[in-house]
């Protein structure tokens, strides 16, 4: 009993981190210095970068404070195009985006959206090459972004 027990919590863990559809990347920097690596990375990469929006800037100009929250909105035609042609209702969540953020324990982190949440919420078929060079890319930029 206890067995099954156990692994129904497991199995619920799981079920509830898929649906939230983020993936989180601990960060060794400051929110300015993640964000300022991050978009150095992203355009060797040839990466276009859209927008740079400080969320905590903007709460600020209103006399709101949060913590420090940036996010990078950037994407290449070349894959998400293809994604589009599967389809078209993933252009919602393209271009793609970096949020890098400061949680209420100062951690920094780096999050975005699951390429394998935008199969699921937008069941995605016959793209599944170009999703895992996704997944990897997005994996590989932000973890060189994040660490030392």
């Amino acid at each position: 009993m206890k067995k099954m027990f156990a692994s129904g919590v497991i199995f619920t863990l799981a079920i509830s981190a898929m649906a939230s559809g983020i993936v989180n990347v601990s960060s060794d920097f400051s929110v300015k210095e993640t964000s300022e690596r991050l978009e150095t990375i992203l355009k060797k990469k040839g990466m276009k970068i859209f927008n740079h929006i400080n969320h905590s800037q903007g709460a600020k100009s209103i006399g709101i404070d949060i913590r420090d929250t940036e996010l990078i909105i950037f994407g290449n035609p070349k894959v998400g195009s293809p994604l589009m042609k599967c389809q078209q209702t993933v252009a919602l969540d393209l271009p793609q985006k970096a949020l890098i953020w400061k949680d209420d324990m100062k951690k920094v982190w780096i999050s975005y959206n699951d390429p394998k949440y935008l199969v699921q919420r937008h069941n995605l078929k016959g793209c599944e090459k170009v999703l895992g060079k996704v997944e990897k890319a997005l994996a590989g930029i932000t973890k060189a972004a994040a660490t030392k």
